[in-house]
């Protein structure tokens, strides 16, 4: 596969849009919540990532969507810090209280050379909304070195849209959340009371850019979207009405990840409400939902673990 970043590489236009993104840290609005801080000066915003990106962590990863693990794995990179601050977030170590280490432009472009060698099918950004400046500013010094592989943007859905089209011909595979179908429900558990509008926005803009998930005959995602959603107790999510919109709005094509695997983490004991696991039958009626709306693409989770390809008449935990 030849990743569309190398187009823009050779015609010199990517290192325009990059000195363009790192122009927006000074005053940096790059997430909904446009704190407009100077983080070039090292200022912490909300997500309390200055200049440099942090990285918690990298390392090939089999657990994500097959077509994106593949059999090789994807080669994730966690970066630090959050523009969200979810109750129950598993990830709240490094999303919240900032663990990582500090990564210039080389030391990331490093990380992304050693994945590829390890024999990664791709570079997996885990969150990197906040730090998009350096991570393409990190892809103009890993392309000349020999990176080749395609980017996916693994993304909370809390973007901006004019944020995204930044990345048109760079990120050729989007891998995104729809969280909430409901502003005093994001508010209460992730301080975003803006989640859907801009989550919304910023799905559609991802599909306009990639379009409807392209899998190769090695069952290899090459290009395109795909929606996770994560199933939460009590309906807390607004499962429904994520699924009607992707249905009307977005395409009935879409590869949706419908995941089972929540627990309580984090703050998520404080709030009752959010205290279990998810029961069998809250999942079976999200698989339904998937038929009545005609989504059938993408993949369910067989006792809360492995994916299976969704389709017509599928029964929770049961193969296809």
């Amino acid at each position: 596969m030849h990743p569309k970043y190398l187009s823009l590489y050779e015609n010199g236009k990517l290192e325009k849009r990059a000195k363009a993104a790192e122009g927006l840290l000074m005053r940096c609005g790059l997430c909904p919540r446009k704190c407009g801080v100077n983080r070039l000066k090292d200022e912490l915003g909300f997500c309390g990532i200055g200049k440099e990106a942090l990285i918690y962590s990298f390392l090939p990863h089999f657990g994500e969507e097959p077509p994106i693990s593949g059999k090789r794995g994807s080669g994730v990179i966690f970066f630090s810090g959050c523009s969200m601050a979810c109750v129950y977030c598993q990830n709240y170590k490094f999303s919240q209280l900032k663990q990582g280490k500090r990564a210039s432009s080389e030391e990331l472009a490093a990380a992304m050379l050693k994945l590829q060698k390890s024999g990664c099918h791709n570079i997996n950004l885990v969150t990197p909304g906040h730090v998009i400046p350096q991570v393409l500013k990190a892809l103009l010094v890993a392309i000349p070195r020999g990176l080749r592989l395609p980017l996916v943007f693994n993304s909370s859905g809390y973007e901006r849209p004019e944020i995204i089209a930044m990345l048109e011909g760079i990120v050729d595979i989007f891998l995104v959340d729809m969280r909430y179908a409901d502003s005093n429900i994001s508010s209460k558990y992730s301080g975003a009371a803006d989640y859907p509008k801009y989550n919304r926005a910023a799905v559609l803009k991802m599909f306009e850019l990639a379009g409807n998930a392209r899998i190769n005959r090695q069952g290899l995602m090459e290009r395109g979207l795909i929606i996770r959603h994560l199933v939460l107790p009590n309906n807390i999510a607004g499962t429904e009405k994520i699924l009607r919109f992707i249905s009307r709005e977005v395409s009935l094509q879409t590869h949706i990840s419908l995941m089972s695997q929540y627990f309580a983490c984090n703050k998520a004991g404080e709030f009752p409400e959010l205290n279990r696991r998810i029961s069998k039958q809250e999942y079976a009626q999200a698989i339904n939902l998937l038929q009545i709306y005609g989504l059938e693409k993408g993949w369910i989770q067989k006792d809360r673990g492995s994916m299976l390809l969704a389709g017509t008449k599928i029964k929770p935990y049961d193969k296809p």
